[in-house]
Protein backbone atom coordinates (compact mmCIF):
# COMPACT_ATOMS: atom_id res chain seq x y z
CA UNK A 1 0.00 0.00 0.00
CA UNK A 2 1.63 3.23 -1.12
CA UNK A 3 2.43 5.65 1.98
CA UNK A 4 0.86 9.05 2.09
CA UNK A 5 -1.36 10.98 5.07
CA UNK A 6 -3.17 9.00 7.36
CA UNK A 7 -1.59 6.06 9.80
CA UNK A 8 -1.05 2.35 9.57
CA UNK A 9 -0.80 0.37 12.71
CA UNK A 10 0.64 -3.28 12.26
CA UNK A 11 -0.05 -4.93 16.04
CA UNK A 12 1.39 -8.43 16.14
CA UNK A 13 0.30 -9.78 19.49
CA UNK A 14 1.73 -13.10 20.22
CA UNK A 15 5.05 -14.55 19.10
CA UNK A 16 5.24 -18.23 19.38
CA UNK A 17 8.87 -18.86 21.20
CA UNK A 18 10.42 -21.94 23.01
CA UNK A 19 11.38 -19.20 26.21
CA UNK A 20 7.73 -16.98 25.69
CA UNK A 21 5.75 -14.65 24.08
CA UNK A 22 6.46 -12.00 22.15
CA UNK A 23 5.15 -8.87 20.17
CA UNK A 24 6.07 -6.37 17.84
CA UNK A 25 3.89 -3.25 17.50
CA UNK A 26 4.43 -0.54 14.26
CA UNK A 27 2.80 2.50 13.81
CA UNK A 28 3.03 4.47 10.84
CA UNK A 29 2.24 8.12 10.17
CA UNK A 30 1.96 10.51 6.97
CA UNK A 31 5.02 8.32 5.78
CA UNK A 32 7.39 8.41 8.50
CA UNK A 33 7.89 5.58 11.10
CA UNK A 34 6.29 6.78 14.79
CA UNK A 35 6.92 3.26 16.60
CA UNK A 36 8.59 0.13 16.02
CA UNK A 37 8.58 -1.83 18.86
CA UNK A 38 9.82 -5.88 19.69
CA UNK A 39 8.83 -6.92 23.18
CA UNK A 40 8.88 -10.30 24.55
CA UNK A 41 6.56 -11.66 27.38
CA UNK A 42 7.90 -14.72 28.98
CA UNK A 43 6.38 -16.93 31.29
CA UNK A 44 7.98 -16.98 34.84
CA UNK A 45 10.71 -19.21 34.80
CA UNK A 46 12.88 -18.10 37.60
CA UNK A 47 15.54 -19.88 36.60
CA UNK A 48 17.95 -17.13 38.79
CA UNK A 49 16.10 -17.64 41.95
CA UNK A 50 15.47 -21.11 42.12
CA UNK A 51 18.90 -21.72 41.99
CA UNK A 52 19.31 -19.70 44.92
CA UNK A 53 20.34 -22.60 47.93
CA UNK A 54 20.92 -24.88 45.36
CA UNK A 55 24.93 -26.47 45.10
CA UNK A 56 27.05 -24.67 42.89
CA UNK A 57 27.72 -27.96 41.03
CA UNK A 58 24.31 -28.36 39.77
CA UNK A 59 24.30 -24.64 38.61
CA UNK A 60 25.49 -26.83 34.75
CA UNK A 61 22.67 -29.06 34.79
CA UNK A 62 19.92 -26.77 35.96
CA UNK A 63 20.72 -23.91 33.41
CA UNK A 64 21.32 -26.44 30.61
CA UNK A 65 17.41 -27.14 30.84
CA UNK A 66 17.09 -23.12 30.36
CA UNK A 67 17.23 -23.74 26.15
CA UNK A 68 16.81 -26.92 24.54
CA UNK A 69 18.38 -25.74 21.70
CA UNK A 70 21.72 -24.72 22.73
CA UNK A 71 22.28 -25.99 26.62
CA UNK A 72 25.79 -26.81 26.22
CA UNK A 73 26.19 -22.61 26.31
CA UNK A 74 24.46 -22.31 29.05
CA UNK A 75 26.70 -25.37 30.86
CA UNK A 76 29.62 -24.10 29.95
CA UNK A 77 29.30 -20.09 31.06
CA UNK A 78 27.87 -21.72 34.46
CA UNK A 79 31.04 -23.87 34.72
CA UNK A 80 33.39 -21.21 33.98
CA UNK A 81 31.89 -18.80 36.34
CA UNK A 82 32.16 -21.52 38.89
CA UNK A 83 35.39 -22.46 38.18
CA UNK A 84 36.57 -19.38 38.76
CA UNK A 85 34.73 -19.11 42.13
CA UNK A 86 36.88 -22.06 43.21
CA UNK A 87 40.01 -20.48 41.72
CA UNK A 88 40.52 -23.62 38.76
CA UNK A 89 41.64 -23.31 35.44
CA UNK A 90 40.48 -26.46 33.07
CA UNK A 91 43.54 -26.73 30.01
CA UNK A 92 44.52 -29.40 28.05
CA UNK A 93 42.06 -32.22 26.92
CA UNK A 94 39.91 -31.75 29.33
CA UNK A 95 38.87 -27.81 27.78
CA UNK A 96 39.46 -29.24 24.38
CA UNK A 97 36.75 -31.88 25.08
CA UNK A 98 34.46 -28.45 25.91
CA UNK A 99 35.09 -27.03 22.24
CA UNK A 100 34.52 -30.01 20.55
CA UNK A 101 31.38 -30.25 22.37
CA UNK A 102 30.32 -26.85 21.17
CA UNK A 103 31.13 -27.66 17.75
CA UNK A 104 28.52 -29.79 18.08
CA UNK A 105 25.87 -27.33 19.02
CA UNK A 106 26.75 -24.93 16.28
CA UNK A 107 26.90 -27.55 13.71
CA UNK A 108 23.52 -28.40 14.83
CA UNK A 109 21.87 -25.31 15.75
CA UNK A 110 23.09 -23.51 12.97
CA UNK A 111 22.00 -25.64 9.87
CA UNK A 112 18.50 -26.43 11.83
CA UNK A 113 18.56 -22.22 11.74
CA UNK A 114 19.84 -21.72 8.37
CA UNK A 115 18.49 -24.39 6.34
CA UNK A 116 14.92 -24.70 8.03
CA UNK A 117 13.86 -21.72 9.71
CA UNK A 118 15.18 -18.70 7.49
CA UNK A 119 15.74 -19.88 3.98
CA UNK A 120 12.40 -20.39 3.13
CA UNK A 121 11.96 -16.98 4.12
CA UNK A 122 14.33 -15.97 0.85
CA UNK A 123 12.55 -18.16 -1.37
CA UNK A 124 9.45 -17.22 -0.60
CA UNK A 125 7.93 -20.59 0.71
CA UNK A 126 5.51 -20.49 3.54
CA UNK A 127 7.74 -23.36 5.54
CA UNK A 128 10.63 -25.54 5.06
CA UNK A 129 8.16 -28.10 4.61
CA UNK A 130 7.00 -26.23 0.97
CA UNK A 131 10.51 -25.66 0.21
CA UNK A 132 11.27 -29.37 0.24
CA UNK A 133 8.91 -29.82 -2.29
CA UNK A 134 11.53 -28.05 -4.67
CA UNK A 135 14.70 -28.58 -2.48
CA UNK A 136 14.90 -32.20 -1.37
CA UNK A 137 18.08 -32.80 -2.03
CA UNK A 138 19.18 -29.62 -0.15
CA UNK A 139 16.80 -30.69 2.63
CA UNK A 140 18.08 -33.99 3.16
CA UNK A 141 21.86 -32.88 3.06
CA UNK A 142 20.94 -30.37 6.15
CA UNK A 143 18.86 -33.11 8.03
CA UNK A 144 22.38 -35.18 8.16
CA UNK A 145 24.31 -32.43 8.73
CA UNK A 146 22.65 -31.54 11.80
CA UNK A 147 22.61 -34.79 12.99
CA UNK A 148 26.52 -34.97 12.67
CA UNK A 149 26.28 -32.41 15.49
CA UNK A 150 23.73 -34.24 17.25
CA UNK A 151 26.43 -37.21 17.42
CA UNK A 152 29.05 -35.17 18.74
CA UNK A 153 26.59 -34.00 21.56
CA UNK A 154 25.52 -37.03 22.39
CA UNK A 155 29.00 -39.04 22.80
CA UNK A 156 30.68 -36.64 24.56
CA UNK A 157 27.55 -35.55 27.28
CA UNK A 158 25.47 -38.09 27.09
CA UNK A 159 22.39 -36.92 24.88
CA UNK A 160 21.76 -34.52 22.29
CA UNK A 161 19.23 -32.34 24.45
CA UNK A 162 20.29 -30.73 28.18
CA UNK A 163 23.10 -32.81 28.12
CA UNK A 164 24.21 -34.46 31.19
CA UNK A 165 28.20 -35.61 31.41
CA UNK A 166 29.78 -31.78 31.99
CA UNK A 167 30.26 -31.03 35.38
CA UNK A 168 32.41 -27.75 37.20
CA UNK A 169 36.16 -29.21 36.31
CA UNK A 170 35.74 -30.84 33.41
CA UNK A 171 33.43 -33.84 32.45
CA UNK A 172 31.91 -36.82 34.77
CA UNK A 173 33.34 -39.28 31.88
CA UNK A 174 36.19 -38.77 29.16
CA UNK A 175 35.50 -40.48 25.81
CA UNK A 176 38.48 -43.05 24.82
CA UNK A 177 40.72 -42.29 21.58
CA UNK A 178 38.87 -45.10 19.68
CA UNK A 179 35.39 -43.57 20.92
CA UNK A 180 35.96 -40.23 19.22
CA UNK A 181 37.56 -41.62 15.87
CA UNK A 182 34.02 -43.07 15.54
CA UNK A 183 32.95 -39.04 14.14
CA UNK A 184 35.85 -38.91 11.67
CA UNK A 185 33.84 -40.81 8.80
CA UNK A 186 30.95 -38.25 9.32
CA UNK A 187 32.70 -35.07 10.10
CA UNK A 188 34.86 -35.66 6.73
CA UNK A 189 31.86 -35.82 4.73
CA UNK A 190 29.99 -32.73 6.74
CA UNK A 191 33.11 -30.64 5.74
CA UNK A 192 32.07 -31.17 1.72
CA UNK A 193 28.42 -30.41 2.92
CA UNK A 194 29.11 -27.61 4.84
CA UNK A 195 31.20 -25.86 1.90
CA UNK A 196 28.24 -26.71 0.15
CA UNK A 197 26.27 -24.85 2.36
CA UNK A 198 28.00 -21.68 2.04
CA UNK A 199 27.48 -21.35 -1.66
CA UNK A 200 24.54 -22.47 -0.95
CA UNK A 201 23.14 -19.50 1.39
CA UNK A 202 25.28 -17.24 -0.70
CA UNK A 203 23.07 -18.13 -3.84
CA UNK A 204 19.69 -16.93 -1.77
CA UNK A 205 18.32 -13.53 -2.65
CA UNK A 206 19.63 -10.75 -0.41
CA UNK A 207 18.21 -7.93 0.94
CA UNK A 208 20.60 -5.03 1.30
CA UNK A 209 20.69 -3.32 4.70
CA UNK A 210 23.69 -2.29 6.56
CA UNK A 211 23.62 -1.04 10.20
CA UNK A 212 25.83 0.60 12.32
CA UNK A 213 25.98 -1.83 15.07
CA UNK A 214 28.68 -2.01 17.83
CA UNK A 215 29.65 -5.77 17.60
CA UNK A 216 30.11 -6.97 21.08
CA UNK A 217 31.35 -10.88 21.58
CA UNK A 218 34.28 -12.78 22.94
CA UNK A 219 37.84 -12.50 21.70
CA UNK A 220 40.76 -15.05 22.60
CA UNK A 221 43.90 -14.45 21.01
CA UNK A 222 45.06 -17.78 19.65
CA UNK A 223 41.25 -19.10 18.61
CA UNK A 224 38.26 -18.11 17.23
CA UNK A 225 36.23 -17.85 20.21
CA UNK A 226 33.40 -20.26 21.64
CA UNK A 227 33.80 -20.72 25.20
CA UNK A 228 36.40 -18.08 26.51
CA UNK A 229 38.23 -15.06 26.16
CA UNK A 230 38.04 -11.29 26.67
CA UNK A 231 34.54 -9.13 26.00
CA UNK A 232 35.65 -6.78 23.13
CA UNK A 233 33.92 -4.39 20.52
CA UNK A 234 33.87 -2.79 17.30
CA UNK A 235 33.95 0.42 18.96
CA UNK A 236 36.97 0.25 21.50
CA UNK A 237 35.50 -2.51 24.20
CA UNK A 238 38.08 -4.78 25.51
CA UNK A 239 37.36 -5.48 29.16
CA UNK A 240 38.39 -8.99 31.27
CA UNK A 241 34.64 -11.01 31.96
CA UNK A 242 34.68 -10.28 35.35
CA UNK A 243 34.51 -6.14 34.20
CA UNK A 244 31.32 -7.67 32.10
CA UNK A 245 28.34 -5.60 34.33
CA UNK A 246 30.89 -1.91 34.78
CA UNK A 247 30.21 -1.88 30.86
CA UNK A 248 26.87 -3.31 30.27
CA UNK A 249 23.74 -3.44 32.22
CA UNK A 250 19.65 -4.62 31.88
CA UNK A 251 17.16 -1.84 31.48
CA UNK A 252 13.48 -3.04 32.16
CA UNK A 253 11.10 -1.28 29.06
CA UNK A 254 7.59 -1.17 29.90
CA UNK A 255 6.16 -3.45 27.03
CA UNK A 256 8.57 -6.14 27.87
CA UNK A 257 8.69 -8.60 30.35
CA UNK A 258 12.11 -9.38 29.08
CA UNK A 259 15.20 -7.23 30.28
CA UNK A 260 17.06 -5.45 27.23
CA UNK A 261 20.64 -4.84 27.59
CA UNK A 262 22.41 -1.63 27.10
CA UNK A 263 26.28 -0.76 26.70
CA UNK A 264 26.42 1.58 29.40
CA UNK A 265 25.93 5.70 28.15
CA UNK A 266 25.50 4.41 24.61
CA UNK A 267 22.58 1.69 23.86
CA UNK A 268 22.17 -0.83 21.62
CA UNK A 269 25.22 -3.87 20.57
CA UNK A 270 24.74 -6.69 18.85
CA UNK A 271 25.76 -10.23 19.54
CA UNK A 272 25.87 -13.27 17.34
CA UNK A 273 27.63 -14.67 14.22
CA UNK A 274 27.94 -10.92 13.15
CA UNK A 275 30.05 -10.23 15.83
CA UNK A 276 32.10 -12.97 16.00
CA UNK A 277 33.21 -13.14 12.68
CA UNK A 278 33.95 -9.08 12.50
CA UNK A 279 36.15 -9.10 15.06
CA UNK A 280 37.73 -12.70 14.54
CA UNK A 281 37.78 -12.75 11.28
CA UNK A 282 41.49 -13.82 10.68
CA UNK A 283 41.20 -16.48 13.26
CA UNK A 284 38.43 -18.87 11.09
CA UNK A 285 40.22 -21.64 9.95
CA UNK A 286 41.68 -21.58 6.54
CA UNK A 287 39.19 -23.24 4.29
CA UNK A 288 36.23 -21.44 6.23
CA UNK A 289 37.78 -18.15 5.47
CA UNK A 290 37.94 -19.55 1.78
CA UNK A 291 34.34 -20.43 1.86
CA UNK A 292 33.91 -16.25 3.21
CA UNK A 293 35.53 -15.14 0.32
CA UNK A 294 33.56 -17.57 -2.23
CA UNK A 295 30.70 -15.83 -0.75
CA UNK A 296 30.99 -12.79 -1.55
CA UNK A 297 31.84 -11.60 2.13
CA UNK A 298 34.47 -9.59 3.40
CA UNK A 299 36.71 -9.31 6.49
CA UNK A 300 33.36 -7.65 8.12
CA UNK A 301 29.83 -8.30 7.47
CA UNK A 302 27.27 -5.69 8.73
CA UNK A 303 24.36 -6.66 7.44
CA UNK A 304 21.96 -8.81 9.17
CA UNK A 305 20.86 -10.67 6.12
CA UNK A 306 23.97 -11.87 5.37
CA UNK A 307 24.02 -13.53 8.98
CA UNK A 308 22.30 -16.51 7.33
CA UNK A 309 25.89 -16.80 5.12
CA UNK A 310 27.70 -16.29 8.19
CA UNK A 311 26.56 -19.59 10.00
CA UNK A 312 27.20 -21.63 7.00
CA UNK A 313 31.00 -20.21 7.28
CA UNK A 314 30.78 -21.03 11.23
CA UNK A 315 29.44 -24.66 10.35
CA UNK A 316 32.57 -24.94 8.17
CA UNK A 317 34.94 -23.64 11.04
CA UNK A 318 33.14 -25.77 13.59
CA UNK A 319 33.78 -29.18 11.59
CA UNK A 320 37.66 -28.04 10.62
CA UNK A 321 37.33 -27.55 14.64
CA UNK A 322 35.93 -30.86 15.49
CA UNK A 323 38.36 -32.68 13.43
CA UNK A 324 41.69 -31.08 14.44
CA UNK A 325 40.69 -31.76 18.40
CA UNK A 326 40.01 -35.54 17.61
CA UNK A 327 43.39 -35.89 15.39
CA UNK A 328 45.10 -34.59 18.40
CA UNK A 329 42.68 -36.17 21.34
CA UNK A 330 44.82 -38.33 23.86
CA UNK A 331 42.29 -39.61 26.59
CA UNK A 332 43.27 -37.43 30.09
CA UNK A 333 44.61 -39.54 33.26
CA UNK A 334 41.71 -37.58 35.32
CA UNK A 335 37.98 -36.57 34.07
CA UNK A 336 37.91 -33.24 36.10
CA UNK A 337 40.34 -31.06 37.96
CA UNK A 338 40.09 -31.12 41.42
CA UNK A 339 39.64 -28.25 43.86
CA UNK A 340 38.16 -27.03 47.25
CA UNK A 341 35.34 -25.37 47.79
CA UNK A 342 35.53 -21.55 48.61
CA UNK A 343 33.14 -18.63 48.56
CA UNK A 344 33.38 -16.37 46.15
CA UNK A 345 31.59 -14.24 43.16
CA UNK A 346 32.37 -15.97 39.65
CA UNK A 347 32.07 -14.74 36.15
CA UNK A 348 31.69 -16.56 32.85
CA UNK A 349 30.65 -15.87 28.99
CA UNK A 350 30.67 -18.63 26.02
CA UNK A 351 29.70 -17.98 22.52
CA UNK A 352 26.16 -19.35 21.95
CA UNK A 353 25.31 -20.00 18.43
CA UNK A 354 22.83 -16.75 18.59
CA UNK A 355 25.98 -14.63 20.33
CA UNK A 356 27.52 -14.57 23.79
CA UNK A 357 26.05 -16.22 26.82
CA UNK A 358 26.93 -14.22 30.17
CA UNK A 359 26.69 -15.84 33.62
CA UNK A 360 27.71 -14.17 37.27
CA UNK A 361 27.33 -16.08 40.51
CA UNK A 362 27.86 -15.46 44.50
CA UNK A 363 28.46 -18.82 46.22
CA UNK A 364 28.70 -18.98 50.06
CA UNK A 365 31.25 -21.18 51.66
CA UNK A 366 29.11 -24.24 51.87
CA UNK A 367 29.18 -24.47 48.29
CA UNK A 368 25.46 -22.83 48.08
CA UNK A 369 24.88 -20.59 45.58
CA UNK A 370 23.42 -17.05 47.24
CA UNK A 371 23.05 -15.44 43.67
CA UNK A 372 22.79 -15.71 40.32
CA UNK A 373 22.64 -13.61 36.64
CA UNK A 374 22.26 -14.84 33.75
CA UNK A 375 22.09 -12.68 30.42
CA UNK A 376 20.87 -14.49 27.39
CA UNK A 377 21.61 -13.22 23.70
CA UNK A 378 18.33 -12.86 22.94
CA UNK A 379 17.64 -10.35 25.72
CA UNK A 380 20.84 -8.61 24.57
CA UNK A 381 19.96 -8.48 21.38
CA UNK A 382 15.94 -6.96 21.67
CA UNK A 383 17.10 -3.82 20.74
CA UNK A 384 18.86 -4.03 17.85
CA UNK A 385 16.04 -6.19 16.46
CA UNK A 386 14.48 -2.72 17.17
CA UNK A 387 16.53 -0.74 15.12
CA UNK A 388 16.68 -3.65 12.31
CA UNK A 389 13.11 -3.44 12.18
CA UNK A 390 12.67 0.20 12.26
CA UNK A 391 15.27 0.55 9.00
CA UNK A 392 13.72 -2.43 7.07
CA UNK A 393 10.29 -0.39 7.75
CA UNK A 394 11.90 2.69 6.18
CA UNK A 395 13.50 0.71 3.18
CA UNK A 396 10.11 -1.15 2.58
CA UNK A 397 7.45 1.70 3.22
CA UNK A 398 5.95 1.07 -0.06
CA UNK A 399 5.11 -2.27 -0.25
CA UNK A 400 1.41 -3.58 0.71
CA UNK A 401 0.90 -4.94 3.78
CA UNK A 402 1.46 -8.87 3.32
CA UNK A 403 4.87 -8.00 1.27
CA UNK A 404 6.16 -5.82 4.64
CA UNK A 405 4.87 -8.34 6.86
CA UNK A 406 7.07 -10.96 5.07
CA UNK A 407 10.51 -8.54 5.44
CA UNK A 408 9.65 -7.82 9.17
CA UNK A 409 9.65 -11.34 10.02
CA UNK A 410 12.52 -12.20 7.89
CA UNK A 411 14.51 -9.40 9.59
CA UNK A 412 13.35 -10.61 12.99
CA UNK A 413 14.37 -14.52 12.09
CA UNK A 414 17.98 -13.14 11.26
CA UNK A 415 19.04 -13.17 15.00
CA UNK A 416 17.87 -16.80 14.99
CA UNK A 417 15.66 -15.69 18.59
CA UNK A 418 14.82 -19.49 19.51
CA UNK A 419 11.85 -19.64 17.86
CA UNK A 420 9.77 -22.76 18.39
CA UNK A 421 7.73 -23.19 15.20
CA UNK A 422 9.36 -23.31 11.97
CA UNK A 423 8.59 -20.46 10.02
CA UNK A 424 5.98 -17.92 10.01
CA UNK A 425 4.70 -16.91 12.93
CA UNK A 426 3.02 -13.16 12.84
CA UNK A 427 -0.41 -12.60 13.09
CA UNK A 428 -0.59 -9.36 11.64
CA UNK A 429 -3.39 -6.83 11.74
CA UNK A 430 -3.63 -3.95 10.36
CA UNK A 431 -5.36 -0.12 10.57
CA UNK A 432 -5.22 2.30 8.39
CA UNK A 433 -6.46 5.91 8.92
Amino acid sequence: MPTGNGVRSINVDYLARVEGEGSMKVKIRDGEVEIAEFGIFEPPRFYEAFMRGRLHTEAPDITARICGICPVAYQMSSSHAMEQVMGITVGGQLRELRRLLYCGEWIESHVLHAAMLHAPDFLGYESAIHMAADHRETVELVLKLKKVGNDIMALLAGREIHPINARVGGWYKVPTEAQLQTLVEDLVWAKDAAMALVSWTASLPMPQLEQDYELVCLSHPDEYPLTEGRMVSSKGIDIDISEYLDVFQEIHAERSNALQSVIKGKGAYLVGPLARYSLNYEKLTPDARKAAESAGLGATCFNPFQSIIVRAVETVYAVDEALRIIDGYEMPDEPAVRYEVKAGVGHGASEAPRGTLYHRYEVGSDGRIIDAHIMPPTAQNQLSIEEDLLAVIRDNIDLPDDQLQWKLEQSIRNYDPCISCATHFLDLKVDRG
